[in-house]
């Protein structure tokens, strides 16, 4: 099994591409993983180009990440953003002028109480970056953060507790609430810092007045060994009034957005055997929770 079995998942245009060459200029250790394209056969919900990217898969400071060309439906917002821990002032300052060029900060480049140099800012294809110095880093690591906030705020407390209990082996190591005249809403969650499928996330509650709420334009990719694993995550996901949609998305109680895997599917749609991943591709479509004997009996033409 992969280290990171947690893939964020960021919904683009037609801009996979461009955004994997932006951020593999940003962070110097980057790599790709994978392309997957569009079958050249068929229609597909996405009204993409035959033969087109699909996704490309990525690694940058040692976090996965998959660009989906989804089309100009959705977009990705704060209510999920990644934190970069860097060692220093300068490695925060040479990330930001990377990362924000054709972006925006949404909270200026400054010291404070957390960090004595900081920056959170969203870059031009809509993702939500926030850097940080921290002396106790050698080098940038990446970790993602959940905001609870519009209509999700208020509820990041039973999400943690939801999520530690419906991913084996996750735990939460700290959990810190508003106080009085702290800025936040009392007792809700100022941040939280728990491991999910042993990586590290970071969650909060963002206050109820923000416009943006969790959305598919960033949703978290369980990578799952077999059937039987695929079967337990979605059923625990989709829980007390979640929903199970097309393709394996699962939209969670609390808001969140997520799809549940078999592993080897991204193997099998970018794979060098053009008709057996267009198989695959036409097989999951109209599937909701992932069938993988089915997409494997697709994959070797079966």
């Amino acid at each position: 099994m992969a280290a990171h079995r947690i893939v964020p998942c960021i919904w683009l245009d037609d801009q996979a591409e461009a955004a994997a060459s932006f951020y593999l200029a940003a962070f110097a250790d980057g790599r790709v993983d994978a392309v997957a394209r569009y079958p050249r056969s068929g229609e597909n919900p996405s009204n993409q180009p035959p033969g087109s990217v699909l996704t490309v898969d990525l690694t940058v400071a040692g976090q996965r990440l998959t660009l989906l060309n989804g089309g100009p439906s959705v977009r990705p917002n704060p209510s999920v953003s990644f934190h970069v821990h860097l060692p220093d002032a300068a490695a925060v300052d040479a990330l930001h002028a990377a990362l924000s060029e054709g972006g925006m900060d949404l909270m200026p480049l400054d010291a404070y109480p957390w960090s004595p140099r900081f920056v959170w800012l969203q870059d031009r294809f809509g993702v939500s970056w926030q850097l940080m110095a921290r002396a106790d880093v050698a080098r940038a690591t990446v970790v993602p953060a959940l905001m609870f906030a519009g209509p999700h705020h208020g509820r990041a407390r039973d999400a943690i507790a939801a999520y530690v209990a419906a991913l084996p082996g996750s735990r939460v190591r700290h959990v810190e609430a508003f106080g009085e005249g702290e800025g936040g809403e009392v007792g809700t969650v100022k941040q939280a810092a728990l491991d999910l499928l042993g990586q590290p996330f970071v969650a909060m509650d963002g206050g109820p007045d923000h416009a943006f709420g969790f959305g598919m334009g960033l949703s978290l990719q369980v990578m799952c060994a077999d059937q039987a694993e695929v079967d337990r995550i979605a059923t625990a996901l989709a829980a007390d009034g979640g929903t199970e949609d097309p393709c394996g998305w699962v939209r969670d109680r609390f808001g969140l957005w997520w799809q549940v895997v078999p592993e080897h599917v991204g193997a099998w749609l970018a794979s060098d055997d053009e008709a057996a991943r267009d198989r695959v591709f036409h097989a999951l479509l109209p599937m909701h929770r992932l069938d993988l004997a089915a997409l494997e009996r697709a994959y070797r033409g079966g």
